[in-house]
């Protein structure tokens, strides 16, 4: 089964190694300069760096379709610079899945592949997608919705060890990034993560530098540009996380219900 996917950020990540690991063939789409956070965990970075892993799954860059078709039968997960989903017209999918996050609808519609699921707020089902994915952290993370909608963006990220909106940071100017720590990295609060036009982007709470924009991306002030785990644990850096699973889980459960309803 092939299955594309918009975006390849680290919540797509979660979604494609699920997908991969459960035999189907994955292709993700995203832009030309990704935005990813948790780069140690998105298969974005393989547009940036022509490939990359994540836990043992390897992602490849595909300069057009053909070569997107190859890496997929070559046993890997294949990245497109495709933000507008151009190739779903000459891949046909038997599965879409939006997972940009955009909190809106990008532009997905419900005719563009057999199966069609959108994921987190902006979409409702059967209107714009066969299936909607909840997103929220809590009681309802990765619930499969045939009729309806994910719950509504808050803008509060969800909490981690009591933390929620402190535990991410945000630029703090216009212009260009420039980190200057890494991934992985102890953080006190008050440190200086990175800067943006001699601008510092300090750390807001103790924890593990979990994720933090590449160099030279052109960010505007507020931005999200990186993001601080309180727990501490190195390891949580390089893999995909609870939530990222919860999701993943719930497209892998809505694939396998739409294709069994198709089938019957």
């Amino acid at each position: 089964m092939l299955v594309e996917i918009r975006g390849a950020g680290d919540i797509a990540t979660g979604i494609a190694l699920r997908l991969h690991r459960a035999g189907c063939k994955v292709v993700m789409c995203d832009l030309p300069v990704p935005t990813s956070i948790r780069r140690t965990v998105s298969f974005s970075e393989a547009i940036r760096l022509d490939s990359c892993e994540v836990e043992g799954v390897r992602a490849r860059l595909a300069h057009d379709v053909a070569e997107a078709r190859a890496i997929v039968v070559a046993g890997d997960v294949a990245t497109l610079v495709d933000p507008e989903a151009a190739s779903v017209a000459q891949l046909r999918p038997a599965v879409l899945v939006d997972a940009i996050l955009a909190k809106r609808n990008l532009g997905t519609r419900i005719d563009m592949a057999p199966v069609v699921i959108g994921v987190g707020p902006g979409f409702t089902a059967p209107r714009d997608c066969h299936a909607a994915v909840e997103t929220k952290r809590g009681h309802y993370l990765g619930q499969v919705i045939y009729e309806g909608s994910p719950a509504p963006n808050t803008g509060i990220p969800g909490v981690i060890a009591g933390h929620s909106a402190d535990r991410v940071l945000r630029a703090p100017a216009d212009g260009t990034f420039e980190p200057g720590l890494q991934i992985g990295d102890v953080v006190r609060a008050g440190q200086v993560a990175a800067t943006v036009a001699g601008v510092p982007m300090r750390c807001t709470i103790d924890g593990v530098l979990r994720g933090l924009l590449q160099e030279g991306v052109e960010v505007t002030s507020g931005m999200k540009s990186g993001d601080i785990d309180p727990r501490c644990e190195r390891a949580h850096c390089f893999t995909s996380s609870d939530k990222a699973r919860a999701v993943g889980g719930g497209v892998l459960e809505a694939i396998c219900g739409l294709t069994k309803r198709l089938e019957g």
